[in-house]
């Protein structure tokens, strides 16, 4: 399955794909072609227990829902939001997106 990648919007996504291809040809470096990552993706914020919970609240759904929809089990956001654990890889991408665009754009 090929990754995909998430834009801040559909002109970054077009910058984002010119400037692959360009690295792809050899005309950008490596370097360059990083800053175009971090520039045109959306980013990743680390999420303290509050932030998750206080995001959950905002969406106005239970834990058992905002874990369906982040692909987690109820007890995973249980524990993040005492602390006792923290989100990681896909589940912080997908926190990062519901903070910005809301729980509907990952439905």
């Amino acid at each position: 399955m090929a990754k995909t990648k998430t834009y801040k919007s559909e002109a970054m996504a077009a910058i984002h794909e010119t400037a692959a291809g360009m690295h792809k040809a050899g005309v950008i470096d490596k370097q360059t072609m990083r800053e175009f990552d971090e520039g045109c993706l959306t980013p990743i914020h680390e999420f303290s227990a509050d932030d998750i919970r206080a995001l959950r609240e905002r969406e106005e759904v239970s834990q058992t829902v905002f874990a369906r929809y982040i692909g987690v089990t109820k007890d995973s956001v249980s524990q993040w939001e005492r602390g006792e654990k923290r989100p990681a890889g896909p589940s912080l991408k997908l926190l990062s997106l519901v903070k910005r665009k809301g729980l509907a754009s990952i439905a």
